[in-house]
């Protein structure tokens, strides 16, 4: 059932007291001067795992809200909750729906054509946070797909290997996983390398000591690729590195590693920091900072709760992401078409840089490294 929430609503819910801004004529066209109308349609509901993460993502899309309005920058908010089975088109017979500048939604591919379609006819433009697999931004300009899927991300992750270690020597392990996802990504770097005319090196975690360590150049900087993501494996990764290093200590080995590594960094740091790992990634949120923290704070505050321990928050997801666009709008209207340089913001959690695809919409191309330095910092290089 389609639930429509305000934020006095969501205030007597005990969520979080927010600015209501009141709804602006609609003959005044101009999203510079007015309140920025901002739709959310997505599973809001607590009866499952999609529902409580959108929940979450809200809650940030309404703390962005609350520190624009510290800007000056109004925002009037309308929520439905939009769950898997929902049948969107009921939600955006809504008049408000056709008052929105900017909806964030659907959470499912299957919406995206009529949420799209809508958008189009009333010159509204849509944040997708989540989908991948719809093919609609390829033809709609009103859509703004922030994930890439895992063919586009694979080519940018080689790209920026490639511009970091073309002067290294890439070594590729592999560790024997027959459920690795990782194939990709390791036949377009080995793709771009040949292309390139670097020579690089394949062994494997189960080879002999000596054979091994022949993988190795002794006068470059060597740069070891798995090709597995699993915990496990690298574990046994950092031990056989760690004997060579023992018994040849001049080499100099560094790693460029996965998304996923980010989650073992508690139980990998140290090794982290050892072996001057980079990790790509379309998110990073510096657990030290004290920005971090204080965010942390004030979402305890609001919500009287945690955020759900997910490697990526959806709270802080929400708020870059409204906080982005938002912004954008009251800057450039309906010139903003989401390039970073237009809003100069600096993310919490996810950075964003759209670029047009064909004559279709904008797709996000932002990506992170995070960088493990030997002197036992993080750096983060944003692309």
């Amino acid at each position: 059932m389609m639930q429509n929430l305000r934020y006095f609503l969501l205030l007597a819910a005990g969520m979080m007291a927010a600015h209501l801004a009141v709804a602006q004529s609609k003959t005044d066209t101009d999203m510079r001067r007015r309140t920025i109308r901002v739709g959310v349609m997505l599973p809001l509901h607590a009866d499952n795992g999609d529902g409580k993460r959108m929940l979450e993502y809200y809650r940030g899309v309404l703390m962005a809200c609350d520190s624009l309005r510290a800007n000056s920058i109004s925002t009037d908010v309308t929520a439905w909750n939009v769950a898997e089975q929902s049948d969107i088109n009921e939600t955006l017979q809504d008049v408000r729906a056709a008052q929105c500048d900017l909806i964030i939604g659907p959470l499912f591919s299957s919406q995206v054509k009529p949420l799209g379609d809508f958008a189009k006819a009333h010159q509204a433009k849509v944040l997708i946070p989540c989908s991948i697999n719809s093919t609609e931004v390829y033809d709609n300009g009103s859509l703004f797909q922030v994930y890439q899927n895992g063919n586009v991300l694979n080519e940018a992750y080689t790209y920026r290997f490639y511009q970091l270690f073309k002067d290294c020597h890439p070594v590729i392990i592999d560790c024997n996983d027959s459920t690795s996802t990782k194939g990709g990504f390791t036949r377009t770097l080995r793709r771009k390398l040949e292309q390139e005319g670097i020579e690089y090196a394949i062994t494997n975690l189960k080879s002999s000591e000596a054979m091994f360590m022949k993988s190795f150049s002794t006068t470059q900087r060597n740069v070891v690729v798995l090709n597995t993501s699993r915990s496990s494996e690298l574990n046994v990764a950092f031990a056989k590195l760690s004997g060579m290093l023992v018994a040849n200590p001049k080499l100099q080995v560094s790693m460029f590693g996965y998304p996923e590594w980010l989650q073992y960094t508690r139980s990998h740091l140290d090794n982290f920091y050892k072996f001057d790992v980079y990790v790509p990634s379309t998110y990073y949120m510096d657990p030290l900072a004290h920005r971090t923290a204080r965010f942390k704070q004030k979402y305890r505050w609001n919500f009287h709760q945690d955020m759900q321990h997910y490697p990526q928050r959806f709270a802080a997801m929400g708020f870059d992401h409204a906080f982005f666009f938002i912004r954008g709008l009251h800057l450039y209207g309906e010139r903003f078409n989401g390039t970073a340089a237009m809003v100069g913001y600096t993310p919490l959690q996810t950075p964003l840089n759209f670029e047009r695809i064909g004559n279709g919409g904008m797709q996000n191309r932002s990506i992170v490294l995070v960088h493990y330095t030997r002197s036992q910092r993080v750096e983060t290089i944003n692309y």
